[in-house]
């Protein structure tokens, strides 16, 4: 299976799933495991441009949550499932605002 094929399968499969995470924790957690050296790598700047440019491929919490599981998969950040609920809680709070 490819990544993206799974990455839509984990998003339909949590798209409806209720998310309970601290915002403040997942900035934390964010800044810790320096997400936004990774962006700026990837796009350039301070990396945020990757949450809030024109052609984001995240339209809602369940993509929103597979692309935090999958890029904490990529790095090894040993996260378990409640600490990415946070960092989506987070990323949710400050960029996205989906209900």
């Amino acid at each position: 299976m490819t990544v993206k094929k799974l990455f839509v399968l984990v998003a339909c499969l949590i798209g409806s799933t209720s998310w309970a995470g601290d915002p403040a924790v997942g900035e934390k957690m964010v800044t810790e495991k320096d997400c936004a050296g990774c962006h700026q790598r990837l796009i350039g700047g301070d990396g945020s441009k990757l949450y809030t440019r024109s052609d984001h491929k995240v339209k809602n919490k369940g993509q929103l949550a597979a692309q935090v599981s999958y890029c904490s998969s990529q790095l090894k950040t040993g996260w378990f499932p409640e600490d990415e609920e946070n960092v989506v809680a987070w990323l949710n709070h400050r960029y996205y605002n989906f209900k």
